[in-house]
């Protein structure tokens, strides 16, 4: 295996992306996870942190289709999906696909959608396919759904259902600018011409290469070992009604794997799977006492520092 074809790889998109977003290196190499190991994410900020910047920066590196579905509570299901509409011309029903039929898919404030439009998306997200009057069509093999939400606000939103939550492989928080790069972005022309310059720097049949390549990225038994010991730890854990699914074991691996490649090696680490732990797993606990989101997390990295890390591998 040539873990350098995983590095480039890598090294493309986040140059790519640099053009228009500042600093947030660490961040587009976690989406990158996603995206190549076939995950959708859940981009959770404050306004105006560039959630929505970010991800159209990465589709068009990325290259294919792009849409944004701008939720609110009067989206109806249908407007994401497609319908059957009668052609007066052909005197026939014919069907107009929704936004879900593209190659990467921002829903935009998906909480501000009611559930049963949520759920529209679950479908999609689980086995990349759409079921509309009885038929169903495939998606992309590269779909990929990024969903926006702001963690603050409360009115006129509909919580995210636990079955949504556990589709998403990570959640992931920008944070704010330092304050050079703030400076730097202020002072910058238009943003949108920018996005407008990217270049597509991958293809989706190399995307798709790579991602076949990732069950050759080795998982030790101690670090497998490891990794168990976390998802255990959540299920067990008196401050959790509900750990880690089986669906968060299987993404934390495919994640371990992806991000080990990036970094040159053909080996997962400890550090891996520490590093990617919280972005992969907090999204999918539920505690027993209501928490916020930078509660959830402080608790998490309080148990997962108290698991005992293998040293050799």
């Amino acid at each position: 295996m040539i873990v350098s074809e995983f590095v480039s790889y890598r090294d493309r998109l986040v140059e790519a992306c640099s053009q228009a977003i500042i600093g947030k290196k660490q961040e587009i190499t976690l989406i990158t996870v996603c995206y190549l190991c076939g995950g959708h994410i859940l981009l959770e900020d404050v306004p105006g942190t560039g959630k929505t910047m970010l991800f159209r920066a990465f589709a068009r590196a990325c290259g294919g289709r792009f849409k944004r579905i701008q939720f609110t509570p009067d989206v109806m299901p249908s407007d994401v999906t497609g319908i059957h509409f009668y052609n007066m011309k052909t005197g026939d029903f014919e069907f107009r696909p929704g936004p879900i039929f593209a190659d990467m898919v921002l829903a935009d404030e998906i909480n501000r959608a009611t559930p049963r439009t949520q759920s529209s998306l679950l479908e999609a997200m689980a086995e990349r396919q759409v079921s509309v009057d009885g038929e169903t069509r495939q998606l992309s093999d590269t779909f990929m759904v990024a969903a926006t939400q702001n963690p603050i606000e409360s009115y006129g939103t509909f919580p995210l259902p636990e079955a949504q939550m556990d589709r998403f492989m990570m959640r992931l928080k920008l944070g704010y600018m330092h304050r050079e790069e703030e400076i730097d972005i202020a002072l910058r022309r238009d943003t949108k011409d920018i996005i407008d310059m990217i270049q597509p720097v991958v293809s989706a049949g190399e995307t798709l290469k790579l991602r076949g390549m990732l069950d050759g990225i080795e998982m030790s038994e101690p670090v497998m070992g490891y990794l168990m010991d976390i998802i255990d730890k959540t299920r067990n854990d008196v401050r959790f009604n509900i750990g880690a699914s089986p669906r968060g074991t299987i993404a934390l691996v495919k994640a371990a794997r992806a991000y080990a490649a990036f970094q040159n090696r053909t080996y997962v680490t400890p550090d891996d799977v520490k590093t990617l732990a919280p972005y992969v797993l907090t999204h999918r606990l539920y505690y027993r006492t209501a928490v916020d989101s930078a509660e959830a997390e402080a608790l998490f990295l309080e148990m997962l520092n108290a698991i005992p890390v293998p040293t050799e591998t």
